[in-house]
């Protein structure tokens, strides 16, 4: 018994030693890097984002369902979430509601129940420092009920032991960069979660109309016949197996300041999502 508690205390030493950043370090690198939030929350030129206005509101997405632009997520009191509360933010990460109490329909709040509570705090200390913008985006306007859809596996914190295993880092990754949200179709509004990693989304933008791709294990239609540094290089590059240049909204320039271990351990859960044809 005195042997298991030793190595359990032992595993999370090893697993809050690697984020021994400071909190608002940590918050830059995941907001900057994996949860790809400037991608959304961003206005682009295109393709980058303006000189200055980060995070001031970004992209529109209007669909049959809904009509929304990525608000404001800057420290302004009056354009962004400058009134917001510590507990405000988190409760619209975790639980999909603005403080007045209005659901989101285009945030993947589903994947964020997984954070770390340190990794929670870090990630809203760092957008509570950021410059605030002043910037009013429109109101969203939904045309059909917002649903909130928790992905399988993130319902609940990870165990800080889970990260020393570089396939549950992998997932850890992958889920709070919400890489399914896009990789796996809707049914009626909802991911088909029999079919989780087989793309199929359309996503028109700057960059025309993309559809995911699948990133299922499978080596016909997916990505089980690449090497790891063909999806490291599809990851960071926008360049695939074959040499093809990929479109967005994959956040391509924001995954290519993610760490090598950090890229290794996406890589390894990637490989075990199970193939769909």
């Amino acid at each position: 018994m005195i042997r298991q508690t030793l190595l359990s205390v032992i595993a999370v030493a090893v697993a809050t030693a690697a984020y021994a950043d400071t909190p608002l370090e940590r918050g830059s690198y995941l907001v900057n890097t994996i949860m790809t939030c400037g991608n959304c929350h961003s206005p682009k030129g295109p393709p980058d984002v303006v000189a200055g206005r980060d995070f001031s509101g970004g992209l529109n997405f209007n669909t049959p369902a809904f009509d929304v632009t990525a608000p404001n997520i800057t420290p302004d009191k009056t354009t962004g979430v400058g009134a917001w509360s510590t507990d405000d933010i988190k409760k619209l990460l975790l639980q999909n509601v603005r403080p007045n109490g209005v659901p989101l329909v285009v945030m993947p709040t589903g994947f964020y129940n997984i954070l770390l509570p340190s990794d929670l705090d870090a990630i809203v200390a760092y957008l509570q420092s950021v410059k605030p913008v002043s910037n009013k985006v429109p109101d969203p306007v939904y045309k059909l009920p917002a649903k909130h859809q928790i992905f399988p596996g993130t319902e609940k914190p990870i165990d800080p032991a889970d990260l020393n295993d570089k396939v549950k880092h992998g997932f850890y990754l992958a889920m709070i960069g919400h890489c399914m949200e896009c990789h796996t179709a809707r049914v009626r509004g909802e991911l088909d979660l029999s079919n989780i990693g087989a793309g199929g989304q359309e996503f028109p933008g700057p960059w025309g109309v993309s559809t995911s791709r699948n990133i299922t294990s499978s080596k016909t239609k997916g990505i089980g016949d690449w090497t790891d540094a063909d999806i490291k290089r599809a990851i960071t590059q926008g360049i695939d197996k074959d040499g093809n240049k990929l479109k967005g909204p994959m956040g391509f320039q924001y995954y290519a300041h993610m760490t090598d271990a950090d890229l290794d351990a996406v890589i390894a859960w990637l490989r075990t999502v199970p193939p769909k044809e």
